[in-house]
């Protein structure tokens, strides 16, 4: 019963944490420990595998099946150990757990210097700092191109980095949340679709996509809600997402995306390069304007309002549950 009350004030202390704080540089993060975990193992996992379609693939299950377990088990074990012999305590690791599988003020921090090096007319400085945040290639944006690429990932990683994360706590605790931020990294680093991870990452990105399925779409449904309290355009957020929300190779990455070229009016996506190979994807959103670098702002305000909003969502469902575990 205690368990209870303390997740969802630890869930608020981990969002306030993170909006305070974001992600110190040089500061020991889970996630980086789930990036060494990731990357010994698959070194490991290769090397006991044959090299054949049917032996990468049983070794990206075996990679996503360890690395869910050691992610989920051990946050579990100590949360669990520390709730049973001091409540308190119990509280303190799982607000610090919170906080650290949120990324919303890291996001904006990133992304508002892409937005500084545009405003004090540093291109080369601007394709830098967005480097660090994108996949993509950068050296060949134009400005507009910079700033659709920043805003694409802002709208993309309210979901992966902050929603999705939320859902998760709210329905299993900061273990939970442990094992989404898990699945999450490995898609990161081995769900690509070229010939090194094309069968050895192909479960861990499946893995994700099933993951992200219902997340990315109550966010893009919370992201709605939030345009129409900016005063946004709702409307458009809401007819572009139902036409456009699918326009992607991922079932879940146009989602927000969609939402958040209507909201601002502006289009997305189209073509892109990775590798230096040049990558033909549809347009989301209208080309009603031109883009703005005022719209890298934008994109984080949208981006902190859905987070209020799914925060808050997170809070009610666990004192519902809180109140049905004292009626029932």
């Amino acid at each position: 019963m205690i368990f209870l009350v303390y997740l969802a004030a630890a869930i608020t202390a981990g969002f306030i944490l993170d909006m305070i704080f974001g992600d110190p540089y040089n500061f020991p993060h889970i996630v980086r420990f789930m990036g060494k975990m990731i990357a010994f193992l698959e070194k490991v996992l290769r090397r006991v595998f044959p090299k054949t379609e049917k032996g990468e693939k049983r070794g990206g299950i075996l990679l996503v099946l360890t690395v869910s377990a050691v992610s989920f088990g051990l946050p579990l074990f100590l949360l669990l150990v520390c709730y049973r012999f001091c409540a308190p305590l119990g509280f303190a690791l799982e607000s610090f757990l919170c906080y650290q599988l949120l990324a919303a003020k890291s996001l904006k921090t990133e992304s508002m210097k892409v937005y500084g090096s545009l405003q004090n007319g540093s291109l080369e400085e601007a394709k830098k700092n967005l480097s660090m945040i994108v996949g993509r290639d950068t050296k060949s944006l134009s400005v507009e191109g910079i700033i659709r690429a920043a805003v694409e990932t802002v709208a993309e990683n309210t979901s992966d980095g902050v929603t999705a994360p939320l859902f998760f706590i709210m329905l299993g605790g900061a273990a939970a949340g442990c094992l989404y931020k898990a699945v999450n990294t490995m898609d990161s680093m081995v769900g690509y679709k070229n010939e090194k991870y094309l069968n050895f990452g192909r479960f861990a990105a499946k893995t994700d996509d099933a993951f992200n399925f219902i997340p990315s779409r109550l966010c893009a449904i919370l992201m709605i809600s939030a345009a129409y309290m900016l005063r946004f355009n709702g409307k458009a957020a809401l007819r572009v997402w139902r036409r456009d929300r699918l326009k992607h190779a991922s079932p879940n990455s146009a989602q927000t995306e969609s939402v958040c070229a209507g909201a601002l009016e502006i289009r997305l996506a189209g073509p892109a390069s990775y590798g230096g190979k040049i990558y033909e994807k549809e347009y989301i959103g209208d080309d009603t304007r031109q883009v703005c670098e005022g719209d890298i702002i934008s994109a984080n305000r949208l981006m902190y309002a859905t987070s209020v909003l799914t925060l808050i969502l997170a809070v009610l469902f666990r004192v519902l549950v809180y109140v049905w575990s004292c009626l029932f």
